[in-house]
């Protein structure tokens, strides 16, 4: 009863769907793409600031 198994997600899915519906869960996934998308951009971010100020100095 310590873990979860393949069938208490399967379960907790279909509680989510007959509460909210397909279009939330849809919803909530595209969101959650969003978010990751935009922490791997703020990641790529201060690479290339450095990678800029290397150039200026090189320059």
């Amino acid at each position: 009863m310590g873990e979860f198994s393949i069938w208490h997600w399967l379960l907790v899915l279909a509680i989510f769907l007959l509460l909210f519906g397909t279009s939330k869960l849809a919803d909530v996934g595209k969101g959650l793409g969003e978010g990751i998308r935009n922490f791997k951009a703020a990641m790529k971010e201060p690479e290339e600031k450095k990678k800029e100020k290397e150039e200026e100095k090189k320059a």
